[in-house]
């Protein structure tokens, strides 16, 4: 074609003409498989089947035809909202139409994946990409017009889209224009690197989402300086050398989620929320978790609360010497410290002054994407699957949470990676998203069923935690709720569903953004927008708080600190040494070696 002879240019025009035939054809033939359709009528289902063949690599997979997919996906017997059915034939065909009128000229407007110059200027791949889309609205819009329980309709739109991410264009070199320029601009070399990255993913065991080999843990993140005052088989403590010439009596104890590291609060010196911590001069400490070998396979939930979690609250307030404590639980971090709370008061003890609950579930009515997953059957497997112990591997629980946005957290790095043989930049954030970690197997499922499948903890005395009946009415503590708008693990709702449970004094705050980034949203950044609401009560839908809460510009981290502060105590000189005579003294420098522990 680059000659420019008239005998050199029909190649193209003659491709489309063939993919279009094609089909037409197998549109016709498909026509009559939705109720009232007609043997002219171009229909969603057939349309898609028709696309799918054309994309190597899909058939492999096993898909079912599109009504099972939907039954298997629900889990029960689904039906179409025959109404919704024919408005979806109707506007599939008016688009259809559109597209086959466009022929050549069709572009793939409005998608990322394929709004590069090599999509727009090659009119079969931009006509591949139209017609995907147009399919891929009408799957969804389909999915949607599913009729059953709420469960089942989002497990159908979940495996639908699943489907569809898989299915793009872009993530076959066959198809993907932008990635076959690349090889012809190099020369090759482009498929020659993404042949070298796809075998050292795989010796790897996961998708590789930034240069890895850039960051180390204790050189390049996780930094702050501070030594290991107390171990054991679960939990690292660390305390932090003071940045102020005075500290507040109260010491601070953060609990992030035994599922990731704890060094997502502590990736660089200017977004580490550890830093700031002690920065606002706060004594801190953080819970650093074992990753789990074998040894720690019968581990259970009781385990972690007695253990590690009141543990860890009892060891920092004998170093400090002080009868009680300030702490905060990120995520899973703060569903196992409220459940220690509750513990603590149902003894009639009260050695945590205060709470900070980030991004943390307590009551799991919303649990948003992940409820498709739990059901009584899968929580069921899983007891029986580890009903003699054993670890739930990290990368497993990785790779579900990668799925839940699998064009950004899989799809993007498959096409970079190995169709264009692209070292993704390097990245903090993502090097720690890489970092995972195990769970015992007998915590995993206890977590599962009394939680995620029973939502127990928001039924007073319904389930026993070390010897104790949980009942949040006694845990009466002043609390600080914080959760992000675009949540996609801990959802607004579900995050301000603790607002309910407290019967202290609370506040609610809301940030922009999504689980880590809403979090990880240093101050001195200005970045984001937070919300507050200058009222004391707490209607019981969010919607209600959000609409009376006020906007303010910048991280949410400064109204934490205006807020914690009263709670903190007097300043007092800060400490010369770590931890408290022999009983407590720096076993290692931060951060020690049980974050460094691969899974």
């Amino acid at each position: 074609m680059a000659s420019g002879k008239k005998n050199d240019t029909p190649d193209w025009a003659q491709a489309a003409q063939n993919f279009q035939q094609n089909l037409v054809q197998q549109w016709t033939q498909m026509a009559q498989s939705l109720p009232g359709a007609t043997a002219t009528t171009p229909n969603p289902f057939g349309a898609f089947q028709a696309f799918m063949p054309a994309q190597p690599g899909i058939n492999a997979m096993g898909m079912p035809a599109l009504q099972d997919l939907f039954q298997q996906a629900a889990g029960q017997s689904v039906s179409l909202d025959p109404a919704a059915l024919l408005e979806i034939q109707q506007n599939y065909l008016k688009e259809a139409v559109g597209l086959w009128n466009q022929g050549l000229e069709a572009k793939p407007a409005g998608d990322r994946r394929f709004a590069s110059d090599a999509w727009a200027t090659n009119p079969v791949a931009a006509f591949t990409a139209a017609t995907y889309l147009l399919n891929a609205r009408t799957l969804m819009a389909l999915a949607d017009a599913v009729q059953g329980d709420a469960k089942a309709r989002a497990r159908v739109r979940f495996a639908v889209q699943q489907w569809i991410d898989a299915s793009a264009p872009s993530n076959f070199l066959a198809f993907n224009a932008e990635a076959q320029k690349k090889a012809i601009d190099t020369q090759g070399e482009s498929i020659a690197k993404g042949m070298a990255n796809l075998l050292h993913d795989m010796k790897q065991g996961h998708v590789s989402m930034t240069d890895e080999s850039v960051f180390e843990v204790g050189k390049n993140v996780a930094t702050t300086e501070g030594a290991v005052v107390f171990e054991n088989e679960l939990f690292q403590l660390i305390e932090y050398k003071p940045l102020t010439a005075k500290v507040y009596e109260r010491p601070f104890l953060l609990v992030p989620p035994c599922i990731n590291k704890f060094y997502i609060l502590d990736l660089q010196p200017e977004n580490s929320f550890i830093r700031y911590a002690v920065e606002q001069g706060h004594r801190t400490f953080v819970v650093s978790w074992r990753n789990p070998d074998e040894s720690l396979a019968q581990k259970t939930w009781d385990n972690y609360i007695e253990d590690a979690v009141i543990k860890a609250i009892d060891v920092v307030r004998d170093i400090a010497g002080k009868p009680d404590i300030n702490a905060l639980g990120f995520c899973v971090g703060g569903t196992m410290l409220g459940t220690a709370m509750a513990v603590l008061a149902g003894r009639g003890e009260q050695t945590v002054h205060s709470a900070t609950f980030l991004t943390t579930l307590l009551d799991f009515t919303d649990t948003g994407v992940l409820d498709v997953f739990i059901d009584e059957n899968f929580v069921k497997f899983r007891e029986m699957q580890f009903a003699n112990g054993g670890l739930m591997p990290g990368r497993d629980l990785a790779t579900t949470f990668s799925f839940l946005r699998p064009n950004d957290l899989v799809w993007n790095y498959v096409v970079g990676n190995y169709l264009k043989g692209e070292t993704p930049p390097p990245f903090d954030l993502l090097y720690w998203n890489s970092d995972s970690t195990n769970l015992p197997g007998p915590y995993y499922h206890w977590y599962l069923r009394h939680m995620y499948l029973q939502n127990d903890l928001v039924k007073p005395g319904a389930v026993t935690v070390c010897g104790q009946k949980i009942d949040f009415r006694k845990v009466k503590q002043p609390v600080y709720i914080y959760g992000s708008r675009e949540d996609h693990i801990v959802p607004i709702g579900g995050a301000y569903g603790s607002t309910q449970l407290f019967p202290g004094k609370k506040r609610f705050v809301m940030g922009a953004s999504g689980h880590i980034a809403g979090v990880i949203n240093p101050a001195s950044k200005g970045k984001r927008s937070h919300w507050t609401s200058a009222g004391a009560s707490f209607p019981k839908d969010v919607k209600d708080w959000i609409a009376s809460a006020t906007e303010h510009p910048g991280s949410w981290w400064g109204d934490w600190s205006a807020w914690l502060k009263p709670q903190a105590g007097k300043q007092i000189p800060a400490p010369k040494t770590y931890g408290r005579g022999k009983a407590y003294s720096a076993i290692e420098p931060a951060p020690g070696r049980y974050v460094k522990a691969k899974a």
